[in-house]
């Protein structure tokens, strides 16, 4: 089913997910995971009230209580999940997809990612067979609202940010549940009414096109940095104080400065494949151990979980904690970043010049091929350079680390593309490189 991905269930809803296939999925949740109680949250999509409907009808029906949160950012459902020992929870929510997709994100105890290897499987199984659910005594659904306990918590990370110029834009998403009482009244803030058909620009973050309006606010407010939110507030990104866009991955490197300010050494960091080569050359000043690992929440969470890391990230602007039961918080990561800028401007430091100091790389991004054979398309570049010394990483399509550049090739997860990144220390070179491996890539394609 084309709804059913690598991380949780996401399509148009009418169609690839829609209300039958919601309650089935619902109905089969016990059967599949042995659940009782399901703590749900949703996001302000117009399809989120029919969506949350359908599955609570299904968990219900199956005999499991649905505890209802209501309007909520996927990182509070997290966090409800751990503070609250929920054996399995549910957020409503197409995360950066346009208004007209919705989906499902799973955690199952203590925050374990559910992806399609653990569990979502096996409910795609049962819904392509038709089975006959197992229905029980019905269940309940219970209202329950810990909004305040959750912004407790975060308050533990805020500063004073009043010297600080911010602009916020929250995407029309659900980050404005939160972005007031965290950040304050002085901030310029876009788009920070929650509105399912996001009028402001899509909710999309890493789309260029959807970061025009924070670029401008940034600029034409003279502020020292703006922070950008996606449509379920668990990624965040930043513009620093020219308008420029700061890759997600060197904000790993950056928290750093949090984190090993006072000498925890041999603590692990976890970063995706993807991630620049400069992060780990950062952090080697703080004396810590990287672990490099396969993309998405699925993986990177859980493996920050098995190394017991302090910390994680990828590309894409994901942001785990071990204090935050080793999930993704938008809201949390925004907040060490500021406090990390609160140190470094009373030393006169613009946040330019921060991430100046992290990397001197040229970077191509993340560029998509759409290619049928991509396994063959990936096995020809890896033969190109097999005669060359090089350090090889094959957990996630293929990473190959040279002494003056890198590249990693790998297949999406989530999206029909060959996704290919590399970065050298020059212009020159990264052309030279690049131009081999697109005429390569380009023959497939």
């Amino acid at each position: 089913m084309k709804a059913f991905k690598a991380y949780d269930i996401r399509g148009i809803w009418g169609s690839e997910l829609n209300e039958d296939i919601a309650y089935k999925i619902g109905v089969y949740i016990p059967q599949v995971f042995g659940v009782s109680k399901v703590l749900v949250g949703r996001d302000i999509r117009l399809s989120s009230v029919e969506l949350f409907k359908a599955l609570a009808h299904g968990l219900n029906d199956a005999g499991a209580d649905v505890y209802d949160a209501g309007l909520t950012t996927t990182p509070m459902i997290y966090w409800g999940t751990g503070r609250y020992d929920y054996e399995f929870s549910i957020m409503i929510t197409a995360s950066h997809n346009s208004s007209n997709y919705n989906g499902l994100k799973f955690s199952g105890k203590d925050v374990l990612p559910i992806g399609y290897e653990n569990g979502l499987n096996k409910l795609e199984n049962l819904i392509e067979q038709n089975a006959a659910p197992i229905k029980k005594s019905k269940g309940t659904i219970v209202d329950v609202d810990f909004k305040n306990e959750y912004l407790s918590f975060l308050k533990k990370y805020q500063q004073d940010y009043s010297k600080l110029n911010l602009a916020i834009d929250c995407s029309n998403g659900m980050s404005s549940l939160f972005v007031k009482q965290i950040f304050g009244n002085d901030p310029v803030t876009i788009n920070d009414k929650m509105d399912g058909t996001f009028p402001g620009h899509e909710p999309n973050p890493l789309d260029p096109s959807n970061q025009q309006q924070i670029k401008k606010s940034v600029i034409d407010n003279s502020c020292d940095i703006g922070i950008i939110f996606d449509g379920d507030a668990d990624r965040v990104m930043f513009i620093d104080e020219k308008g420029q866009f700061v890759s997600p991955d060197l904000i790993i490197a950056l928290l750093g400065n949090y984190f090993f300010a006072d000498g925890n050494e041999k603590e692990k960091v976890v970063h995706d494949i993807r991630t620049s080569k400069a992060v780990g050359e950062y952090l080697k000043r703080f004396g810590v151990d990287i672990e490099i690992w396969k993309v998405g929440r699925a993986y990177g969470a859980t493996k920050l979980k098995e190394v017991d890391g302090i910390y994680g990230g990828e590309l894409a602007g994901h942001y785990y904690f071990r204090d935050f039961y080793y999930s993704d918080c938008a809201f949390m990561a925004a907040e060490l970043v500021l406090n990390i800028l609160n140190m470094y401007k009373k030393d006169g430091k613009s946040f330019s010049q921060i991430i100046g100091d992290i990397s001197q790389y040229s970077n191509t991004g993340e560029v998509n091929f759409v290619i049928a054979e991509k396994q063959k398309a990936m096995d020809e570049v890896l033969e190109y350079f097999s005669n060359q010394d090089f350090e090889f990483y094959d957990f996630d399509g293929y990473r190959l680390e040279f002494e003056d550049w890198w590249f990693n090739i790998r297949p999406s997860n989530t999206e029909p593309y060959l996704r290919f990144l590399a970065e050298a220390k020059t212009d020159k070179l990264l052309k030279e490189k690049t131009e081999i491996i697109y005429e390569i890539l380009n023959r497939y394609s």
